[in-house]
């Protein structure tokens, strides 16, 4: 009988599918709610499938043909102790005729563990990474409208269009909303919109690879080069290190930047719980760049406008998520380096003779990040001086100017009403939309890395010479390719937006609806009050625009055309009249 609940293969499929039941239950009691005699069955169920659960757990140990790893030893039997003690709290403490928070958890925590044990592997011959990358983001985003169409989601209906624009806005981390967060949402909404949020800035297979990775000790050479691919590195011996590193960096920033928010609030009359809800998700949408905010108004309720602090907190949050992961990676090591350097020389006397080197990627893009947010930043300081940033003083003056600087940077939290923006300075600020954050990181746009490529390759031009040199090193062409590439790619596909919308809504000013484009290509979220406003045509097409910046239309075109295997033969080479 033992060896049956471990062992069975027809037993696995009938509590596979019990889980599966349970995740439906969960959603229904969540968003429709149940009525008080069915909840007495919800408890049996949930109850009875933990203890089936932990049993079989344990039974594994007993059972065991292969070797078990200490990590997830730790986390079992901290999971085993956690959901005992929610199954005892349920029943000492709440009636059957109520389904208490703590069981609600136990059952998400025991999902979490059972889902990562099948051993779901892909084919590349039957779908190539950027297709997996591509699929996984429409159905959650589908999965997402889905979960806001709930009824408890919301405080008032709202139409499956709008359900499925906010999910995309969510997912593609972009922050363009056709209603208003606060107002159309409800708590339950709110958490959907940052898990959809937090999920689709680091991409749900980054989560699925690393948490089957973090059970299982390994995977397959498929599995490994789809998570490389998706994760932008090309050494699988490194992929889930890397991924590693990108989930510890993004919940410990996450979670500084949700203290520092939580004690920016302490003027605020708001409870603790809200007051924490109210840190974690802005922090969430500030570091992935989202731009979504539960503040009515946004960052420009009159209760927050002149609140520096929490508006400091977010610029930093904002610059982190967009820089990239990789520079966040190699600034880590780098303070590391530096902390080891002070202590030889404090304890030992003696100094560290290595010589710290960042990579060219991190180096380009982390002065072609800061050139742009110090340049943008006086530029909109003295343009805005006495228009926008007027009902502001002092270092307030400053530190609006640098947010609104930061927040064309794919961030879109808007503490200033943007229509209201000198004419020279919304072109800035398509600009800088365009332009966006640096690859591998939470935001959009170019990326900067491309935007440098092009101002060097122009120089190069105008100097005569036939490659790039920087730093002593001569980029790749590959990399000039990709990159004029991604330009061409991005204007035709925002040209093709803009003549699109302006179609559909031809009572438009111009300037709004190219804002409205170069905004959702480039997952911004900034808008001169025209989202609300358009029509449905014209809300799918913001819809695409906002999914093809999240997943890239070179990726898009990867997955259409069969990757060409290198050849060692050359035609001889010619010129084309430019």
């Amino acid at each position: 009988m033992l060896k049956f609940l471990v062992n069975s293969k027809y037993f696995n499929i009938a509590l596979s599918i019990s889980y599966v039941l349970a995740i439906v239950v969960l959603i229904a009691m969540l968003g429709f709610g149940f009525p008080i005699e069915y909840k007495v069955y919800v408890n049996i169920f949930f109850i009875t499938l933990l203890c089936i659960g932990v049993l079989r757990t344990v039974l594994k140990y007993v059972h065991r043909k292969e070797k078990i790893m200490p990590r997830v030893i730790v986390f079992d039997i901290i999971s085993i102790l956690f959901i005992l003690y929610c199954i005892s709290i349920q029943l000492g403490h709440y009636s059957f005729y109520f389904v208490s928070k703590y069981l609600q958890i136990a059952i998400i925590l025991k999902l979490i563990r059972e889902l990562a044990t099948p051993k779901l592997n892909f084919k590349r011959s039957v779908i190539t990474p950027p297709q997996l990358f591509i699929f996984s983001f429409i159905i959650l985003v589908f999965g997402g409208a889905c979960l806001l169409m709930l009824p408890k989601a919301t405080n008032h209906p709202i139409n499956f269009l709008d359900a499925l624009f906010t999910a995309t806005s969510a997912v593609c981390v972009t922050g363009l909303t056709v209603v208003d967060t606060y107002e159309a949402y409800t708590p339950i909404g709110h958490f959907i919109i940052i898990v959809l949020i937090q999920a689709g800035g680091l991409g749900i297979l980054t989560f699925a690879g690393y948490i089957a990775y973090f059970f299982k000790g390994n995977s397959s050479y498929e599995n490994q080069i789809a998570l490389g691919s998706i994760a932008n590195n090309d050494s699988l011996s490194e992929v889930f290190v890397f991924v590693k590193k990108i989930i510890y960096l993004t919940f410990s920033i996450e979670l500084l930047g949700a203290i520092l928010i939580y004690f920016s609030l302490s003027s605020y009359k708001i409870g603790f719980l809200d007051k924490v809800f109210f840190s974690l998700f802005h922090s969430i949408s500030a570091f992935c760049n989202a731009g979504f905010s539960t503040l009515p108004y946004g960052l420009m309720n009159k209760g927050f406008i002149h609140n520096y602090n929490f508006q400091s907190v977010l610029i930093v949050l904002i610059f982190l998520g967009g820089i990239g992961f990789p520079i966040l990676i190699n600034l880590v090591r780098y303070v590391e380096y530096l902390i080891r350097k002070v202590f030889l020389l404090i304890i030992h006397k003696t100094n560290d003779k290595k010589n710290w080197v960042f990579t060219l990627s991190s180096k380009v893009n982390l002065i072609t990040s800061l050139s742009i947010l110090i340049i943008s930043t006086i530029i909109l300081f003295f343009e805005e001086y006495y228009r926008t940033l007027a009902p502001h003083h002092g270092f307030g003056k400053f530190v609006s100017a640098t947010f609104i600087a930061m927040t064309p940077r794919t961030a879109g939290f808007n503490n200033i009403d943007f229509a209201q923006l000198h004419f020279s300075s919304i072109l800035l600020v398509i600009l800088l939309m365009w332009i966006g954050a640096s690859p591998a990181s939470t935001g959009g746009g170019i990326k900067t890395s491309t935007f440098a490529i092009g101002i060097l390759n122009f120089i190069n031009i105008a100097r005569g010479k036939p490659k790039i040199e920087i730093y002593k090193r001569e980029l790749n062409p590959i990399n000039i390719q990709k990159a004029f590439a991604t330009m061409t790619l991005s204007f035709l596909v925002i040209g093709i937006g803009i003549f699109l919308i302006t179609k559909f809504d031809n009572n438009l000013h111009l300037i709004d609806v190219a804002f409205e484009a170069f905004s959702a290509y480039s997952t911004v979220g900034l808008s001169l009050n025209l989202t609300p406003h358009l029509s449905d045509p014209s809300k799918i097409v913001v819809i695409t625009m906002m999914f093809i910046g999240r997943v890239s239309m070179i990726t898009i075109l990867m997955s259409f055309f069969k990757k060409t295997v290198s050849s060692n033969y050359r035609y001889p080479s010619d010129d084309i009249l430019i």
